[in-house]
């Protein structure tokens, strides 16, 4: 992997306790990378896509946000350095996948990367991305006594490999609850479940990534929640390449906002 031109991130600090992490809406695909894919890098159909315009709104809302730039095929932002599963006996994907959610392999055959590239991989886009997640919480923390740390993520609403049936609309996890408070964990919930017109679950299939249960502690004033969206709640997921749609997404983007105001004014 060559020096990449694009930085792996862009972070926007805030001056509330609260930072919206984004880490697979990215598309970026280092040119040297990009020759090894199985299908070329114009669709990366595992994309969160459109969720840092989802979350657009939280830079005038006055919050930090943290955004990805690089495909999570090169290096996957949400895993734990050493690639241990996060959910034992589940199909899942790695720290650099070597499948997609659908099964297709992601790299052409002979050309899966190797140990020393994934190193360089974790160095290049991994490490800064996570230096800097950590960073802003500190200063967040550091500032207001506490901070709570938002990871926004989307999946398609059907992928048999990964899930059975349709996926809730709107899938909350916070490790089971380790790795938020029990009052905030129930105010999030609460309004979850009101909000017209979409279905939620909190803790299920989705129950946080390596952002939410890494950083999420409580007992150090610093609380974690990962929202997963169904795609189909502001995107045509019948599109070979899905487009943005500003009037679909909209409702979504204002039950988000109101959401993370609620967030953002919460107290421990």
């Amino acid at each position: 992997m060559t020096q990449s031109p694009l930085p792996s991130f862009s972070l926007f600090p805030g001056r509330r306790p609260l930072l919206v992490s984004v880490p697979h809406a990215g598309r970026y695909v280092p040119p040297d990378i990009a020759r090894t894919l199985a299908q070329g890098p114009e669709r990366l159909p595992d994309t969160d896509h459109f969720v840092d315009r989802l979350y657009g709104f939280v830079r005038e809302m006055g919050a930090s946000l943290l955004v990805a730039h690089w495909s999570r095929w090169v290096v996957d932002l949400n895993r734990p350095p050493d690639n241990a599963p996060l959910y034992a006996g589940q199909a899942t994907t790695g720290l650099v996948p070597h499948s997609r959610f659908d099964g297709a392999p992601i790299w052409r055959a002979g050309a899966e990367p190797k140990a020393a590239e994934i190193e360089h991989r974790l160095d290049q886009g991994w490490l800064p991305y996570h230096r800097a997640l950590e960073g802003e919480l500190k200063r967040l923390r550091d500032a207001f006594g506490h901070v709570v740390l938002w990871d926004g993520h989307s999946i398609r609403s059907r992928v048999p490999r990964l899930f059975d049936g349709v996926l809730p609309d709107l899938n909350l996890g916070t490790h089971s609850g380790a790795s938020c408070a029990p009052a905030l964990r129930q105010q999030v919930t609460k309004r979850l479940a009101a909000l017209p017109g979409w279905t939620s679950v909190v803790d299920g299939r989705f129950r946080g990534g390596h952002i939410t249960r890494h950083y999420g502690h409580p007992e150090l004033c610093v609380h974690a929640l990962q929202l997963e969206l169904a795609q189909t709640t502001y995107l045509d997921e019948t599109t070979p390449e899905p487009v943005w749609e500003p009037e679909r997404a909209a409702p979504l983007m204002r039950d988000l906002r109101d959401l993370l105001e609620g967030v953002a004014e919460w107290r421990p």
